[in-house]
């Protein structure tokens, strides 16, 4: 997920938690004594963990959950790296999958959930999945909650205004490749006079760099990122988007985001599971105007969290006990039924609770079989320690270029070069 620069944020909300940890208060539920019984609870905004907490609370009532909702994810992060460092955290903590290598490599600060019973059930996980909370010598700070497969969301009513397809099997057959999908984005436009796509750096190159077997790191875990052929690829499709004008220039999640997707100044957002939220909570007004189609290539994943317990924990065993319920294969496959998480279990993916899930505010799209479908035959790439600060260089490059501050032709060095402060080397 693009996030936003985050240290004043970071900040503002590590003092708020410690003014919460002092005072008792919470964002979520009340919170009892260290009995096994209660427990604090970190999460990020944007994936109900308020009403997973009270769907646990409907089976274990005598269970007390003190839920705070941090931030986005990134600012998750970063306080419980500072949290880490203080020596006061949280009984559980959702973190997502972009920002779990670095932890990963500190496995001493977390409890190592096989000695909680996490053998036992690794199994049910995508194998991709649990193998990026695995440390090397074998220890699982992390159960999956949930992966991130891809589709494109588009609205119906704008194509038909353009003269283009609207039925979601037609519209998936325009733009097998993503050179297709930029040439439809062209038709649209002589069409319409509107911009396409919502940005080029979220929608294009986030999308298409998800979509390899490599990113930014080679499986060794050695950094790759200014030699990889899909890195690169994805870039350059970027940049060719934005030369096409077809972006409506609006970066995801800003205040201009959100109210061109009201007005219908674009009319596609490529649309991992979790932006379908999104959509819905910024454009309300918009329900059964938008269909999900295939993702140009027809598969890839980006996103996932996970769910770990710090070491130095009070509360171990209730936190244990709440992620083995609702982190079961069943749990996440209720959970997708309320929140349109998709389940990181495959032995759910045939199950009719979820490929009979069809979703009214995107025309009756049936969700569950396209997201699934997308993870199908997916060979994986290694997410490292830096990815997220890469990624983000990346993109804030095609975005200075998609906002006339930067130069195409020297887009990709200068982006390399930030990459190379940031991360030393």
């Amino acid at each position: 997920m693009k996030l936003r620069n985050v240290s004043a944020v970071v900040l503002a909300a590590t003092a708020a938690l410690s003014m919460a940890a002092c005072s008792g208060s919470s964002s979520g539920t009340s919170s009892g004594g260290s009995d096994g019984k209660s427990f604090e609870f970190w999460s990020f905004t944007g994936i109900n963990a308020k009403g997973s907490a009270e769907e646990y609370k409907k089976i274990k009532p005598d269970v007390q959950i003190k839920l705070t909702e941090v931030g986005n994810a990134q600012e998750t992060a970063q306080a419980l790296t500072t949290a880490l460092a203080g020596g006061k955290v949280p009984d559980l903590v959702l973190i997502q999958g972009d920002d779990l290598p670095k932890f990963v490599q500190q496995p001493q600060n977390f409890v190592d959930l096989r000695t909680m019973g996490a053998d036992k059930i690794k199994g049910d996980y995508l194998d991709w999945v649990i193998s990026q909370s695995t440390t090397k010598d074998g220890a699982i700070i992390g159960i999956p909650t949930d992966v991130g497969g891809m589709a494109i969301a588009y609205r119906t009513d704008l194509f038909k205004k353009a003269g283009l397809p609207t039925d979601r099997e037609e519209v998936s057959k325009l733009w097998p490749t993503w050179d297709a999908f930029i040439e439809t984005g062209k038709k649209y436009k002589a069409a319409t006079g509107k911009a396409f796509v919502d940005n080029a750096g979220g929608s294009v190159y986030s999308q298409v760099v998800n979509q390899g077997q490599e990113k930014y790191y080679d499986p060794a875990g050695n950094l790759v990122y200014e030699r990889s052929p899909q890195v690169k690829a994805a870039f350059d499709l970027a940049l060719k988007a934005v030369a096409a004008g077809i972006t409506a220039k609006q970066s995801t999640f800003t205040e201009g985001w959100s109210a061109a997707m009201k007005r219908g100044d674009f009319a596609v957002i490529a649309a991992p599971v979790w932006m379908l939220g999104s959509i819905r909570d910024n454009a309300p007004d918009t329900k059964g105007n938008w269909d999900i189609a295939t993702i140009p290539g027809g598969s890839g994943n980006w996103g996932g969290s996970f769910l770990a317990i710090p070491k130095g924990a009070k509360n171990p065993k209730a936190a244990w006990d709440y992620i083995a319920a609702t982190q079961s294969p069943q749990g996440q496959l209720d959970h997708f039924s309320q929140a349109r998480s998709l389940p990181s279990t495959p032995s759910v993916y045939q199950d009719p609770k979820l490929t009979s899930v069809k979703d009214p505010f995107f025309s009756g799209a049936p969700i569950g079989t396209i997201y699934t479908n997308s993870l199908l035959g997916l060979k994986p790439f290694l997410i490292g320690p830096d990815s997220t600060t890469i990624g983000t260089e990346f993109t804030n490059a095609i975005t200075n270029v998609e906002q006339g501050k930067g130069d195409p032709a020297k887009a990709w060095d200068a982006a390399v070069t930030n990459i190379k402060t940031a991360i030393g080397g």
